[in-house]
């Protein structure tokens, strides 16, 4: 009998083999059941895309709210987002940026998968300021799938549900991709051809940080404290001002925003230091 258009069949591929296939070394020989619609997604890997074009391709071979994908940048690694969609999948992402906690950053930490079907059962104190503000979005649940092989951590596949959480299908999809990706970026360890064969949104043209990277800088030399604690104050900065993170580094890069040791962050367009942040 034939299968209606958009009906899920599956294959009997092994890691194996679809690391194989994208040229890369096997992790694992025990076989595991992908999609269709995750194997078109795995072949398509081979070539650089739009990253857009990915992320749309991955919300629907998953069938899921929303696919996000970041990795590790910087001197003081931090998250940088390379491509999502929806739009809500990049204000979850900046949300934790702007927070410092969720699963995100726990799978990057410890290596695992972290799975948060149903952020309404979120211990409390597990991410206090994540979950309501998470919830005010409009997100239901969230898996987020590291990327990395043993102690190298690269960055973090998020997945966005609506709050029943992944089937075993869609678990088996987006560990099989996750690990697809994390080949993907060891091949590509220079750094540039991570985010090219990634491809980041091609009218971005660039990081999507690359402001709050700047701002974070630019802050070190004005409080003349280490990059991660001016990342804390940018992140205080946006929190208690109910900006977004990308805005109040946008302020701080025009040099609408300086930041000061006495914590009287100003506003206005000066330089008192001669331009140099």
């Amino acid at each position: 009998m034939r299968k209606p258009p958009g009906a899920r069949r599956t294959v009997r591929f092994g890691i194996a083999f679809v690391l194989c296939a994208l040229g890369t070394t096997p992790l694992t020989e025990r076989g595991q059941v992908i999609s269709d619609g995750m194997a078109e997604v795995l072949r398509s890997l081979r070539h650089p895309q739009d990253g857009n074009v990915l992320a749309r391709a991955c919300v629907r071979a998953l069938d899921v709210t929303g696919v996000s994908m970041s990795l590790l940048v910087g001197e003081t690694p931090q998250l940088e987002l390379l491509w999502f969609h929806p739009v809500l999948s990049r204000r979850f992402e900046d949300l934790q940026l702007t927070l410092g906690e969720g699963p995100g950053p726990d799978a990057v930490r410890t290596g695992l998968a972290v799975h948060a079907p149903d952020l309404r059962r979120v211990r409390p104190d597990r991410w206090p300021l994540l979950v309501p503000s998470a919830e005010e979005l409009g997100v239901g649940g969230v898996s987020c799938f590291p990327l990395g092989v043993g102690a190298v951590r690269l960055g973090v596949l998020t997945v966005l549900c609506d709050g029943r959480g992944l089937s075993e299908q869609q678990q088996v999809d987006a560990t099989v991709l996750a690990a697809a990706l994390t080949s993907g970026a060891l091949n590509s360890a220079d750094g540039s051809g991570a985010v090219d064969g990634y491809g980041v949104h091609e009218e971005r043209g660039g990081l999507h940080r690359a402001a709050v990277h700047q701002a974070t800088g630019m802050i070190s030399v004005q409080l003349n404290v280490p990059m991660a604690q001016a990342m804390l104050r940018l992140r205080a900065h946006s929190y208690a001002s109910g900006r977004p993170l990308g805005e109040v580094a946008a302020d701080v890069v025009a040099r609408r925003l300086r930041f000061s040791n006495d914590g009287d962050d100003m506003t206005g367009p000066y330089s008192p230091d001669g331009g140099k942040g």
